[in-house]
């Protein structure tokens, strides 16, 4: 019993954060957003909507520099102050707002951003289980390794949620007649978009893969989707 307690310490430690990060976020959220209320991407939201037979959508601000777009755990669709901005700037098109937006649909259809949370608390739970298990066989640098092997491992996973994420932005884009080509030009321009010098992201916010590794997903998916097209 003895040996399995460190791992039971951590098994609840892991659910308790878990309930403190929903709980954090919900608040988080509530105080830093307001319902975007924009006419142009009012208009390009019914498209998506349309496309997904649902009356509306309903996108948020939320009131942060850095460049990004979420979905919260309660399903809720947000993109940051400074992607908004960036789009009221003219650096980025509507179309491709449409395509973030799309994107974020995803990962609350496909059930990422509830897991996420999940994962992101239980990665902490598991890094603490590993960290006290390793450090008693390998003193000074068990921690280490937990902390390596249990980074890896989130990366892995948060890389598999966003290609996800990105097939199903570019069915519902196409579907909604805007196409992939949005999706594909943000992603070209999203490196220089994300430098910025506001202040750390959000932890949940990061971990996406290589933006080459994304377009090179979505022409090899809009090449197949138009070989199918052709051979129809």
């Amino acid at each position: 019993m003895l040996k399995l307690t460190p791992i039971l310490l951590a098994l609840a430690y892991g659910l308790i954060m878990y309930r403190f990060s929903v709980w954090r976020t919900a608040r988080e959220l509530d105080s830093q957003s307001t319902v975007l209320d924009d006419p142009e991407l009012g208009r390009i939201c019914d498209r998506l909507a349309g496309a997904l037979d649902l009356p509306r959508i309903k996108v948020h601000i939320y009131e942060i520099a850095p460049v990004n777009g979420l979905a919260a755990p309660d399903g809720r669709i947000f993109i940051t102050r400074g992607f908004y901005n960036k789009f009221r700037n003219g650096e980025v098109s509507g179309e491709e707002m449409a395509s973030v937006i799309a994107h974020e649909l995803g990962h609350v259809a496909l059930g990422h951003s509830r897991r996420r949370m999940i994962d992101f608390s239980g990665q902490n739970a598991m890094r603490m289980a590993l960290g006290m298990v390793l450090s008693r066989i390998l003193p000074g640098i068990g921690i280490w390794i937990a902390n390596m092997l249990t980074s890896l491992l989130a990366a892995r996973l948060s890389r598999s949620d966003e290609f996800e994420a990105d097939a199903y932005a570019a069915a519902l884009l196409t579907k909604a007649g805007i196409g992939v080509a949005p999706q594909i030009s943000l992603f070209s321009k999203l490196d220089e978009l994300t430098r910025s010098k506001a202040g750390p992201v959000p932890a949940w916010l990061m971990s996406h893969p290589k933006t080459d590794q994304r377009i090179a997903a979505l022409k090899k998916l809009e090449d197949k989707w138009n070989g199918a097209a052709d051979a129809t």
